[in-house]
């Protein structure tokens, strides 16, 4: 019996270690999104972040998201006196409410389409008001170029940013092509002064999906 005890103990001990070694391993995995909480839903476009992983669908009232190819690369990239966070890419299938797709037919003929978006953070670290654009062009593995009229967000984060200002939100354009993306490339504009004299060149970041 006692014996027996033991190793009942003994199993109980391995499994309770197992146990919380996988929680650990899982809350390793969890992804970070803190970065987006203060985020006001955009009026036009299904809210993303709850779509963490390939497969994940959300349905809103502006219609049904499907994420296809997602990076969380959290990468920083600085340009003189602006500093761009890009938080996350995704690569998203979407099929806008009926009330919407007016809105998308500028863009698009087709009632659900691919569309790839970021996240990011233009932050201003001077005291003068600058001129930038996170976006300007972007290029993708499928031979795609698009330019930055086309973003489908509209969320301001083009043109004027003031000193020690931080902007945040979501710039998406839609692609014509249904192929698996590889990788995006994305080019900023030049970073001009409030004269509109140049003060730093623009910037190609390519992004593994």
């Amino acid at each position: 019996m006692m014996k027996n005890f033991v190793l009942i103990l003994i199993i109980g001990i391995l499994l309770a270690g197992c146990s919380s070694h996988a929680t650990n391993g899982e809350e390793a995995k969890k992804i970070d999104t803190s970065y987006a909480e203060n985020y006001a839903s955009n009026p036009q476009v299904t809210d993303d972040r709850t779509l963490l992983k390939a497969g994940d669908t959300v349905t809103d009232e502006k219609g049904e998201a499907t994420v296809k190819e997602l990076a969380f690369p959290d990468e920083t990239y600085e340009m003189g006196s602006v500093k761009l966070h890009i938080k996350d890419v995704k690569r998203i299938h979407l099929k806008p409410d009926y009330s919407l797709i007016d809105y998308f037919h500028m863009l698009t003929h087709e009632e659900e389409f691919d569309f790839v978006k970021l996240f990011v953070e233009i932050e201003n670290t001077s005291n003068e008001q600058l001129n930038y654009a996170p976006i300007a062009m972007i290029e993708t593995s499928t031979g795609e170029t698009i330019d930055w009229e086309k973003d489908i967000y509209l969320e301001d984060l083009n043109g004027v940013i003031e000193g020690n200002e931080t902007k945040s939100g979501n710039l998406g354009f839609i692609l014509d092509s249904t192929e698996d993306l590889e990788w995006i490339e994305i080019t900023t504009s030049d970073v001009y002064d409030k004269d509109q004299n140049k003060i730093k060149g623009a910037e190609k970041i390519k992004i593994e999906l």
